[in-house]
Formats: C-alpha cells, sequence, structure tokens
C-alpha cells in the first residue's frame, strides 16, 4: 500500500516566474494532536472572557494589517501570482473592513431574550472548543480573516492551515494575530492534503473550510462519526443573465471584470452568461472589445490586468475544458492563443450548449461562456440547472427582480455583483456551502447556541 512520504520543508513558488518566494516548515502529522491539546488548554480562560473583551483584544488588527499594506500585497501577488493592484485592494479590503466586522459581530454574539406568560429565556451563543480553520490560495489574506478572526471572536482557539500554494502569506497573517493573543490560541499547520486530513481527524469540535466541492464532501463525510460541527464554502459555477432591456455596457464591462479578476480564480467569478436573444450580438461584441484590452502578464509589474494561473495543474484544467467545449462546437471569440508559463488568455466562447463540461465543471479561469437564450424564462431555468449555488446575478429592469428572487444561488445580483450590503453574510446554497459566515448572523456558525429558562415572577 503507498504511504505518504512525510515533506519537511515547503517552499512556495511565483506562478509568474517559477522562482522560489522562501520556504516554511511543515508540521508533522506527528505533532498535530498534541497542538490540539494545547489548544484545548488555552481555549478555556478565552472562551471564558466576555464577547466585548475578545473584539477588543482583537480590534488592532486592522490598524497591524494597514501598517503592512504594501508587504502583505507584494507577497499576495509574489505566491499567487494577482496583479498588485488587486492584491493591494485584498490588504485594504480586509483592513478598512475590521472595525464594521467587530461590530458585527459583537451584534451577532449579545444574547437574545425571549419570554412568554410563563418563562424567562435567555439565548447565548457560546464557544466551541477548537476550530479547525483551512483556506485557500486566492484569497490568502482576505478567507483567513474571513474565518479565523470570528472563530476566534466567538471564544474558540484555533489551528489555522493556509493553503499550501500560499503559506508565507498565512504565516504572515498568523504572526500578526499572535502578537495579540495569548499563547497557544492560534497555531498555524503548515503541509498539504495530509496535514489537512489529520487536522481534520483530529480532537477539534469545528472544521471551516474553504475550498473545492470534492473536498468538502470528504470532510463532511470524515466529520460525520464524530459529529463534529461542520462550515464550508465550496465551488460555485455563478451564472449571469442579461435581460433584453438590461444596460448592456454596464453588463459587459461587469461580465469582463468578474470572469477575469484574479484571472478567472474567484469562487463566485462568473462562470456561465445567458444572454436574450435580441441583444446577444450586441453585449457579445461589447465583451469582446472588453476582453481584447487587458494586459496579461506578472502581477508584479504595473499595467497588468490578469496575471497568471497558480499553478500549471489549474492551467491545464482550464485549458482541457476550453478544448472540450469547441470539440463540442463551441467558437473561440478572443483568446485561446498559447503561452508560455502559467498564463492562460482570457478567452470569450460562444455557440455554447447547456450540456458542456465547460457549463457543468468549475473551470475557476479565465473564460467567458455566453449562452443565448430565447428568454427571461428560458435564461432563469438554465441558471437554476446546476448543483452549485453560490453567487449569480441579473442585469436588466422590468423582470429583473422577479427573476432575482427566483434564482436557488444564496446570494444573487441585481445590475450588480452579488456580494451584499455591510453585514449581510456571504451564504452559498446547495453543494455551495454547509452553513455560512459574514455579518451577525454568520459569527452565530462559529457558535453553540445555549439556552437558558427560568420561572417567569
Amino acid at each position: 500500500m503507498p504511504t505518504h512520504t512525510p515533506t519537511l520543508e515547503l517552499t512556495s513558488i511565483n506562478p509568474a516566474t517559477g522562482d522560489a518566494v522562501g520556504s516554511v516548515d511543515c508540521t508533522p502529522i506527528s505533532a498535530i494532536d498534541a497542538m490540539v491539546e494545547r489548544a484545548h488548554l488555552a481555549s478555556t480562560a478565552w472562551a471564558a472572557m466576555s464577547p466585548s473583551d475578545r473584539v477588543a483584544t482583537l480590534r488592532p488588527l486592522g490598524a497591524k494589517l494597514k501598517s503592512m499594506r504594501d508587504t502583505l500585497a507584494d507577497l499576495i501577488t509574489l505566491e499567487m501570482g494577482k496583479p498588485r493592484a488587486e492584491a493591494l485592494g485584498e490588504v485594504d479590503w480586509v483592513s478598512g473592513a475590521c472595525d464594521s466586522k467587530f461590530e458585527d459581530m459583537l451584534t451577532g454574539l449579545s444574547a437574545d431574550h425571549l419570554e412568554d406568560a410563563a418563562t424567562s429565556t435567555d439565548i447565548h451563543f457560546d464557544a466551541y472548543g477548537v476550530a479547525a480553520v483551512i483556506t485557500p490560495w486566492n484569497f490568502p489574506l482576505g478567507m483567513p480573516n474571513a474565518t479565523v478572526v470570528p472563530a476566534l471572536a466567538a471564544g474558540n482557539a484555533v489551528l489555522f492551515k493556509p493553503s499550501e500554494e500560499t503559506p508565507l502569506i498565512g504565516a504572515a497573517f498568523a504572526d500578526i494575530l499572535n502578537e495579540l493573543l495569548p499563547p497557544d490560541l492560534l497555531q498555524i499547520v503548515h503541509g498539504d492534503e495530509a496535514q489537512g486530513k489529520a487536522l481534520v481527524a483530529a480532537d477539534v469540535n469545528l472544521v471551516v473550510f474553504t475550498g473545492s466541492q470534492t473536498a468538502g464532501k470528504h470532510i463532511l463525510t470524515a466529520c460525520g462519526d464524530g459529529l463534529k460541527r461542520v462550515i464550508l464554502e465550496l465551488g460555485g459555477k455563478d451564472p449571469m443573465i442579461v435581460l433584453s432591456d438590461a444596460d448592456l455596457d454596464k453588463a459587459a464591462d461587469f461580465a469582463v471584470s468578474n470572469s477575469f479578476r484574479n484571472c478567472g480564480q474567484v469562487c463566485v467569478s462568473t462562470e456561465r452568461i445567458f444572454v436574450v436573444d435580441t441583444v446577444a450580438d450586441a453585449f457579445e461584441d461589447k465583451v469582446i472589445e472588453r476582453t481584447l484590452a487587458l494586459t496579461v502578464g506578472d502581477g508584479i509589474n504595473d499595467g497588468v490586468d490578469v496575471g497568471p494561473m497558480v499553478n500549471d495543474r489549474q492551467k491545464q484544467h482550464v485549458l482541457g475544458q476550453i478544448a472540450a467545449a469547441k470539440a463540442d462546437g463551441a467558437v473561440v471569440r478572443c483568446g485561446d492563443e498559447p503561452m508560455d508559463g502559467n498564463w492562460v488568455v482570457p478567452t470569450v466562447l460562444t455557440g455554447i450548449q447547456a450540456d458542456m463540461n465547460i457549463m457543468q465543471a468549475e473551470t475557476f479561469g479565465p473564460v467567458a461562456c455566453i449562452m443565448r437564450v430565447s428568454d427571461a424564462e428560458a435564461a432563469l431555468h438554465e441558471a437554476n440547472d446546476t448543483p452549485f449555488g453560490l453567487g449569480a446575478c441579473v442585469f436588466g429592469q422590468k423582470e429583473a427582480e422577479s427573476i432575482a428572487r427566483r434564482m436557488t444561488a444564496g446570494m444573487i445580483g441585481i445590475n450588480r455583483s452579488c456580494g451584499g450590503a455591510s453585514g449581510a453574510p456571504f451564504v452559498g446554497a446547495m453543494q455551495s456551502g454547509y452553513g455560512f459566515h459574514g455579518g451577525p448572523l454568520g459569527i452565530r456558525q462559529f457558535t453553540q447556541a445555549r439556552v437558558v429558562s427560568r420561572p417567569k415572577d
């Protein structure tokens, strides 16, 4: 039987150059149980603190991140290829939202009170104990902030495993937080799938994972025997509907931006576009014009719009989907040009049919697939014909609200992205999510509701 060969060192590779960015020591699998035990010991005093005291401890995080803005942005670009302007945007998004997110956490962690004629009840939101948090490489600062921080604020200790593709930014984030926290409350686990599996199997109370649907299903199965609590944000195949009365310039701007930002490596990237026949020619022309204006290159350089794929494996997956779509009759309107290294040229495909693999399986790359439909109802049917349900959007006027309310994704945008106002949770439906995070509602996913009742005087 094949065995896993332990890796002693994990080297981070710049996907634009192939050069080593740096390295970290891998966490021995044999050390994880002891780390969890230390976390349980550390969690007791932390959980006993009031939510306001815990949040006060964490509150300097935003200022610390802001003070390291350029360093963190450079590291994001070097490790995963994101254009530096997008990396700066990620750091600014995380640091700038800290204060409002902490207020959301305090709101969500406040006890609820209920009364009837006979009973007075308080509903408290207590820590689970120890949380294993496993985060992806595509937002290597944003996703740890969205999951590690609420787990801590809720009173849990955390074992944090960043992606093996971006260990250095993960380590930097953990180091910043550990300047604020008691010992052993936040520990970092470095490694690959083997470390991740060992962490899920360990004596943790909650597993928080952001990543692929396949990995999420394995985690859910692994946690079932011990009935561990699970929060999963999984893959998407986000649809965009363009109705006959849409503002086509705004729709095309969004389609190009949301299909190609971060080289399409975003869980809520637009992967399926359904456009009503009567405006399809004009919409396609506008999308192609904007796509051809994009600059592809090393994200560390100024003026680059689209950086490389994170690695060759991801590049080959995307190219394989494009090739299969072409074989099935899809038409390449722009892109699909050979490039050395990890780059994929932003590609627009038309002549798309709903049963093509590229319309069924997550792409996670810079491909815009445009399918023509007869009317709004046909667009809605196609958009909802998927097991995924993360984000969605509809561009139009008269029917847009009605169509949006019947879309089956967890988050739907009307004439904009699917992201909600400050305080809204980040929610996946169907096979794109199991639990959720963000806002006052999301923080409660990291807690055990505990109901305390007494006779009413």
